[in-house]
């Protein structure tokens, strides 16, 4: 079977601006990401580890969002404002009631 070439196509996102309150939510998103993601962690059995182990079910971010390192924190932060970015993208309005 030959090998197929995946070329991802995102959403262009590059001609959207972010708010001062748009980066704000997109912090928050980043800090439920980190959340929802630990949760599942910890529910399936992983612990903190100073490195990760897999056999062990051992991780170094199973930590507070606040104790991340900055790494891990822009990988969240990059996630949420994809999204924030590809709803403005697609026409949609972020507000706070």
């Amino acid at each position: 079977m030959p090998k197929k070439t995946y070329k991802p196509k995102p959403v262009d996102t590059s001609h959207v601006r972010l708010t001062k309150e748009m980066k704000e939510l997109i912090e928050e998103l980043a800090r439920n990401t980190h959340e929802v993601w630990a949760a599942q962690r910890i529910s399936e059995g992983w612990t903190y580890g100073p490195k990760r182990d897999d056999a062990r079910k051992q991780h170094p971010d199973l930590v507070p969002y606040d104790e991340l390192g900055a790494s891990e924190k822009e990988y969240d932060r990059k996630t949420a404002g994809e999204v924030v970015k590809v709803l403005v993208a697609m026409g949609y309005r972020i507000e706070k009631s």
